[in-house]
């Protein structure tokens, strides 16, 4: 694993996610009821979020552990800023 993440699992996900979008291009095709479609919007948002707070989680797990655990200050004090980025950039989402 290259990264903190599992590639297979993060596309099939991914994947699963498209085919959720799918259907919700399919339901306004169909003239469906619009809370039904807000509905669905809603569970691909919860997707996408659930998604990114597990790449979050890796990142934290693999990328920032091992700067935090090589003794490099520098390389440290790098994954630590850009992980409060990145929660910074999740929470103005939200």
């Amino acid at each position: 694993m290259k990264h903190g993440y599992d590639k297979e699992a993060l596309v099939r996900r991914l994947h699963r996610i498209e085919g959720q979008v799918r259907g919700i291009e399919r339901m306004v095709d169909d003239d469906r009821y619009c809370i039904d479609i807000l509905t669905q919007v809603a569970a691909v948002n919860t997707a996408l979020e659930s998604l990114a707070l597990k790449l979050l989680h890796d990142h934290v797990d693999h990328c920032v552990t091992d700067a935090l655990s090589s003794g490099d200050p520098k390389e440290a004090a790098a994954k630590s800023k850009e992980l409060m980025e990145a929660v910074q950039r999740f929470a103005r989402t939200r």
